[in-house]
């Protein structure tokens, strides 16, 4: 009897062995027939792919479900590897911890039998995020910053790593590779010629810019596969997705008609594809991108919240940006104005609003661009200068710098007028012009100065456009940091998910428009008419944030020169004696 039960295990083992050896060799089939999993083709190659090569990079559209392909993968790779260390990475912690909690044990775990009877143990706190195997393999999201120096892993995977700083992967992730999983019978003696098992890095991401380091990487990675057969590369656009059913075509239409439509953006998260910028632009993406840095903008409050908060016994503040020095920061309200309304089709036919703060730092002004707000429909002079209104009453802000030549002196001529907002049933004070009195006196405007009017001409448009490209060149100017980063730290934060559409849309608002605003600035070109630069759209694009901007940026200029001239004239103060 012992050695017939002795044959059956040894047959039984053998059996296994077999079956392990041909799912190692197609993880793709190990998912579907061991852990009861539905993939579509391109998720089989990619599997299969993850598990031959060595160093491996996806570049995903949205919509193709990266993070589960992740979650499969390392269930897979640690179930069929005994003690394999597998570390999830990405820019935040808890981004990291989201494939464990939501797309392994929210997902998987709890879909499949088998990788319940797999799985020993797992802890989803926040400082802790690991799966534990009953073979002694492990599954954990780790910091990507030098907390994490010292940690050690067989298998690196870097969720969005574009996000993630080149000195971090290089001098802290990388080295968590320098062990590897050696099985048992690899200390055998007939086993001691065969090779190591080598480590695996996996890079998955959305494509980014050109500029960056990721699209380097992702050169570099296109030319060893061209040469090895080690390294795999890859690049799906959202097609696929449609192709799949994974991404409703509606979502994309809707993307292409938003308002806050940016081509760059949607080259980027749906067609994959890293972006330069134009050969011939005045304005080199590098130098905007490292000033994308503001991730706390002003978000003004709805039309509801607003009527809620006048409705209470004691009205409050409900700015989420409260003005808390009165003395060292001014709030400035920029508009550059179109009133006829435009679509995709036409140009130069939005209104732009930008949202500064002027925060004084010694002798100078940092400026943060805190907000951005654009209107494509037609629109009288009158609820232009209401919308302008409700936003310098929301904002708190001291001035407003507006172009008055043209169509811009109907909505400069609203301003100086009572005004009545039907929407918040209030009339606003009329405003009067800071810079140019001969305005007043025309007019005879006597309300309370508020706006820098700006008559622009071939030197005035040379002067804010050379002093815009110095604020991006030397970091003097900051924008809202981009919509996707944005979107990723509050998806790891408890709560925006729970929003409903419209709210999550509202909270990413202004950093979407600084994305739009970046793919205009890069897209516009240049010529030198008599000594002074031009600034100039191409084909159906806009320059209405530009413009905005640009103005913005040339008074914060000015207030420097004030700021400079007072405390110069108190320092000479100081040798008169009487």
């Amino acid at each position: 009897m012992s050695k017939t039960n002795k044959s059956v295990k040894d047959q039984h083992e053998e059996n296994l062995m077999k079956w392990v050896g041909y799912w190692r060799a197609n993880p793709q089939r190990f998912a579907k027939e061991y852990l009861n999993l539905h993939l579509f083709l391109y998720q089989k190659i990619l599997l299969y792919m993850m598990n031959k090569v060595s160093w491996f990079m996806y570049i995903a559209a949205r919509g193709q479900g990266k993070s589960y392909l992740i979650a499969i993968y390392c269930v897979i790779r640690c179930i069929l590897y005994p003690g394999t260390r597998v570390v999830i990475a990405s820019s935040t912690r808890k981004q990291a911890a989201l494939i464990i909690t939501e797309k392994i044990i929210g997902d998987i775990y709890n879909k499949s039998y088998a990788v319940r009877c797999e799985v020993q143990e797992y802890s989803a706190s926040v400082n802790n995020t690991e799966i534990i195997f009953r073979n002694g393999s492990k599954i954990s999201a780790e910091t990507s910053s030098d907390n994490s120096r010292g940690l050690r892993g067989n298998i690196l995977i870097v969720d969005e790593f574009r996000l993630v700083k080149k000195e971090i992967i290089d001098d802290v992730l990388k080295p968590m590779l320098n062990v590897y999983r050696i099985p048992p019978y690899m200390n055998k003696p007939e086993y001691m010629h065969l090779p190591r098992e080598e480590n695996k890095q996996l890079y998955i991401s959305s494509a980014w810019y050109q500029s960056d380091w990721a699209w380097t990487e992702f050169q570099s990675y296109m030319k060893d596969m061209m040469t090895s057969t080690t390294t795999f590369v890859c690049s799906l656009p959202y097609q696929l997705s449609l192709y799949h059913k994974i991404l409703p075509k509606q979502t994309v239409e809707k993307e292409k008609l938003s308002d806050t439509f940016d081509q760059t953006s949607f080259n980027m998260e749906y067609e994959a594809l890293f972006v330069g910028e134009n050969d011939k632009g005045y304005f080199k993406l590098a130098d905007i991108n490292k000033c994308r840095n503001v991730t706390k903008v002003f978000v003004p409050p709805t039309s509801l919240e607003y009527a809620e908060n006048q409705s209470r016994a004691n009205p409050k503040n409900i700015s989420n940006l409260p003005r808390v020095n009165k003395t060292g920061e001014i709030r400035l309200i920029s508009l550059d104005i179109a009133l006829m309304g435009g679509s995709k089709q036409q140009k130069n036919d939005s209104s732009a609003f930008m949202l500064f703060r002027l925060i004084q730092d010694g002798n100078k002004y940092r400026r943060e661009v805190v907000y951005i707000e654009t209107i494509h429909r037609t629109i009288a002079d009158d609820d232009l200068a209401v919308r302008l209104k409700q936003l310098y009453e929301d904002f708190e802000a001291d001035y407003v710098v507006m172009d008055t030549n043209g169509v811009g002196l109907g909505v400069y001529n609203s301003c100086t007028r009572i005004l009545h907002d039907e929407e918040r049933d209030k009339d606003y004070e009329p405003w009067s012009c800071i810079n140019d009195e001969e305005m007043n006196k025309a007019r005879k405007d006597t309300g309370v100065p508020v706006v820098y009017s700006v008559k622009a001409d071939a030197k005035f448009n040379h002067i804010i456009a050379t002093s815009l490209k110095t604020a991006f060149e030397n970091g003097r100017i900051s924008i809202p940091c981009t919509d996707i980063e944005k979107r990723e730290e509050l998806v790891a934060k408890k709560g925006f998910l729970a929003m409903t559409a419209n709210e999550q849309q509202r909270q990413l608002y202004a950093f979407q428009q600084a994305s739009a605003m970046t793919s205009e600035l890069v897209g516009l070109e240049y010529t030198v008419i008599s000594g002074n630069i031009k600034i100039q759209e191409v084909g159906t694009a806009t320059k209405d944030r530009y413009s905005a901007l640009a103005y913005g940026n040339h008074y914060a200029n000015e207030f420097e020169k004030e700021l400079n001239k007072d405390e110069s004239d108190n320092g000479f103060g100081d040798f008169i004696l009487f």
